[in-house]
């Protein structure tokens, strides 16, 4: 059984003239997992969103990495299942599903 216990993304936009900064950063904990998004822009102060998700809410979630295993894993099998749908977190660090 594979777990993601901690995962970081970085983005950064060279956008003239106030460069931008995004970082997400998500770490698992015994209740769930805490989501912390990071928007800075330029010199201004940076802000910051944290979300907070239960073990219940997260059941069979499937992050960025376990993605890839997956899609490699139906490939090889030239099959995908019917209905196959996980929970997941967007790019705002919202839970969301994701579908094959």
């Amino acid at each position: 059984q594979l777990e993601t216990l901690e995962q970081e993304e970085q983005e950064c936009l060279e956008l003239k003239p106030h460069p931008t900064e995004k970082s997400t950063h998500m770490v698992s904990h015994q209740h769930g997992m805490t989501v912390t998004k990071t928007l800075q822009e330029g010199e201004a102060e940076p802000q910051c969103q944290s979300f907070s998700y239960s073990q219940a809410e997260l059941r069979g979630l499937l992050l960025e990495g376990a993605s890839l295993l997956l899609l490699r894993v139906l490939a090889r099998r030239h099959t995908v299942p019917p209905g196959l749908v996980f929970p997941a977190i967007d790019t705002e660090g919202h839970l969301c599903t994701s579908s094959y």
